[in-house]
């Protein structure tokens, strides 16, 4: 069976034709995703297989152990205003943390100085048990929409016959993608280098919600502002650095906390009432998107501090495993559809990689309370975490002396849902050639040359009609952008202009059009719904 141009048909590993690889099935366009996403379910499941023992992605990487210390605020009012997380509301309560940092694409043994996003993944080891805040450095990501992670990925890895990263694929992928620009505009620059994992910000990129006492719930972004500054490298520097050493940030980091250099960073967040937003150009949802900090300024809520280093490497920071799923009570999912495919993929990951006791382990073992589940067996169990009085029983709920439920911490929230059950892209689609514009003439000169630099060097990889649509795009974000990248790489700027929009996307500045349902209608609005509601 052929498609379009005669290729073949995208199908399952069960043969059924695919005719949607876009987008999760959710109620309405930002609803939750739903558990019956049987083909996301069985391809993003069999990608977290793809590699073993070694991480699929985020494979080299360096840990260390420290303490974060809540300040009890957030900006200037009390952190309970927000939330009920006691990690963040008890001000000088310390927490102590494990910390991974890493690059994405490269092999365990590939080199720190690879032009990459970063990973920051901190583990905060709370009294009321795990809470794993997992995120990159450039507050983005290429993606709205997890079901394209393993295509992403795919493209981004080494050719499966060359065995290398060739320019091409790169691009070929993000020509399809414009959200993605935004990204690629940071990476390509300095950006793309940090100088080290101590001078480098984190993010969680996703949204969150933080809940308070009353059920009151409001979108969160994370993030972690270096005390020690932030650095980058040139292509040049990084060069210069890898012909003599390929883990240079590992051993700065290292050596840093062994001298009693201990790093620092500021967590801050940034809030916005829950709800769509309407009157943004953007989905607060959509994790190719920043909010703009004059907008939702960074609040400082506390610092984190890392003092110690791991004793053993393998034990601890190899097998040391995060989930994006892993919260306490006061920190609350959104339905960002990158947060709701990671949340099942990260932890599936770590079973297979580590195996199914993973979290018996002592470095993701909770520390500020103990775990008691009722869950036994399986590869590798050392100890039972079933602890009721009587331990013929291990099941729940039971009159003889077995494990009972907590009590509820304050009002539950309640979240209205409704919508039509399909797959969905998202109409606000204005902002992806904006930010990324935005973005270009934020950077100093010497950013701009070195992105210009990079990519120019990239599109004279690529076929031509990667280069002239990768050209069009640039100049949509800004025309200085595209004319730039295009007289260094000596690709023919009119023809690239001349080029028609892409098929099926919205033209640059312009929104998505609304989905159509059977009735050949646009889905009436209902009466107003409330976005947050507490228990009564």
């Amino acid at each position: 069976m052929s498609g379009q141009d005669n290729n073949p048909i995208l199908a399952t590993r069960q043969g059924h034709p695919v005719t949607d690889n876009q987008s999760l099935r959710s109620v309405g366009e930002r609803g939750p995703a739903t558990l019956e996403n049987y083909q996301f379910i069985e391809k993003i499941t069999h990608f977290d297989r793809e590699r073993i023992p070694e991480r699929v992605v985020h494979a080299r990487g360096t840990g260390a152990y420290g303490y974060f210390e809540a300040t009890g605020k957030i900006g200037d009012e009390p952190a309970t205003k927000y939330t009920r997380a006691r990690v963040l509301t008890e001000a000088g309560k310390r927490t102590q943390v494990f910390v991974r940092f890493s690059t994405v694409i490269g092999s365990k043994d590939s080199p720190e100085t690879a032009r990459d996003p970063r990973g920051f993944a901190v583990k905060f080891y709370t009294v009321d048990g795990n809470w794993d805040l997992v995120g990159n450095n450039l507050r983005i990501f290429f993606i709205r929409d997890a079901i394209k992670f393993p295509d992403m990925i795919h493209a981004f890895k080494p050719d499966p016959v060359t065995n290398r990263q060739e320019p091409w694929r790169f691009y070929d992928f993000v020509q399809h993608h414009p959200e993605s620009l935004h990204m690629v505009t940071w990476v390509k620059s300095p950006w793309g280098i940090p100088a080290g994992y101590r001078n480098m910000e984190g993010s969680s990129v996703n949204t969150y919600k933080l809940v308070n006492a009353e059920g009151v719930a409001h979108l969160a972004k994370f993030s972690w502002v270096p005390k020690q500054g932030v650095k980058n490298l040139t292509s040049q520097q990084a060069a210069e650095i890898q012909a003599k050493d390929v883990g240079h940030a590992t051993k700065d980091l290292y050596e840093a906390i062994e001298r009693g250099d201990h790093p620092e960073w500021t967590f801050c967040v940034q809030l916005m009432e829950d709800g769509p937003h309407d009157e943004l150009d953007f989905d607060p949802l959509d994790d190719t998107k920043r909010w703009p900090e004059d907008k939702f300024p960074l609040l400082p809520i506390g610092r984190m501090v890392l003092d110690r280093n791991p004793d053993n490497v393998h034990a601890e920071t190899e097998q040391s495993a995060f989930g994006t799923g892993v919260l306490v009570d006061g920190i609350d999912f959104s339905d960002d559809k990158m947060l709701q495919g990671r949340t099942l993929s990260y932890s599936d990951t770590q079973r297979y990689r580590v195996g199914a006791n993973y979290l018996q382990l002592p470095v993701n073992a909770p520390k500020g309370t103990k775990a008691r589940t009722n869950q036994q067996g399986g590869e590798m169990a050392y100890y039972v975490d079933q602890a009721g009085a009587n331990k013929h029983v291990n099941y729940e709920p039971s009159s003889q002396g077995g494990l009972t439920e907590a009590p509820r911490p304050g009002k539950d929230y309640h979240q209205w849902v409704e919508g039509h059950l399909g797959r969905y892209q998202t109409t606000r689609t204005r902002d992806d050639y904006a930010q990324a514009g935005a973005r270009y003439r934020s950077f100093e000169d010497w950013e701009r040359e070195d992105l210009i630099a990079n990519l120019a060097e990239d599109m004279r990889a690529c076929p031509e009609t990667i280069a002239l649509r990768m050209v069009w795009h640039f100049w949509h974000c800004d025309p200085d952008y595209g004319t730039r990248v295009a007289q260094a790489a000596g690709i023919d700027l009119e023809k690239a202009k001349a080029l028609p929009p892409l098929p099926g996307k919205p033209a640059p500045g312009q929104d998505r059009p609304g989905p159509t349902y059977s009735s050949g209608r646009r889905e009436e609005p209902k009466g107003a719904r409330p976005g947050r509601q507490a228990a009564e």
